[in-house]
């Protein structure tokens, strides 16, 4: 593998560079999406039984000692409790707006490498094919041996951005999964928080 690296090139440099970026960026989503991942009904179960046993304080204490985009919701709505559901809800809103930026960092730059890896090594495959064919005419020589090395090596360019390209697309695709589940969870308990949050309000 080293040795058909070497072999094409010196645009296989910046497909390196992209790959390297990649994985990077990849290395950190998977450290920052396993630690918002929580088991969101049980930590639904345990802010009702806090809002039941000891208010919103113990509910907003219960936010504080986990992890996780819906905690961080819930505590910038519960603190806004005081001031009413409406602005829970609100808060709710622009808190979440917040996690999602933070959830889907980076991944406009796994879509760039998708895209610019293959341009890479088409453009090598071209400079390539161009150095191939003044190797022929150097040679004088139109050979099978003499245009076939030359063509394999400069293909190999084109191989690897399209190799770079399919792993990082298919970690893009994982993300965007995760992260979509993510949200739908982030909702979902949104609006059982403020259906609590609402009976709580109308039983003072």
């Amino acid at each position: 593998m080293i040795d058909l690296y070497l072999k094409g090139g010196l645009m296989m440099w910046p497909i390196l560079g992209s790959l390297i970026l990649g994985l990077v960026i990849i290395f950190e989503r998977l450290w920052t999406l396993t630690r918002a991942s929580v088991d969101t009904r049980k930590f639904m179960g345990k802010i009702q039984t806090a809002l039941k046993e000891g208010g919103v304080e113990a509910a907003k204490e219960v936010c504080e000692n986990t992890r996780g985009p819906v905690a961080s919701i819930f505590h910038a709505g519960l603190s806004r409790f005081e001031n009413g559901v409406d602005h829970v809800e609100k808060a709710i809103v622009s808190a979440g707006t917040i996690e999602m930026a933070f959830l889907e960092r980076g991944l406009v730059w796994l879509a760039t490498v998708v895209t610019i890896a293959p341009m890479l090594g088409f453009t090598g495959t071209v400079w390539g094919m161009v150095q191939a064919f003044e190797d022929i005419a150097k040679a004088n020589d139109i050979s099978p041996t003499i245009v076939a090395t030359g063509i394999s090596i400069a293909l190999l360019t084109t191989l690897f951005g399209l190799i770079v390209a399919i792993i990082v697309q298919v970690f893009h695709n994982f993300f965007v999964s995760r992260i979509d589940k993510l949200i739908i969870d982030m909702e979902e308990s949104s609006v059982e928080l403020v259906d609590s949050l609402i009976a709580i309000d109308k039983a003072k």
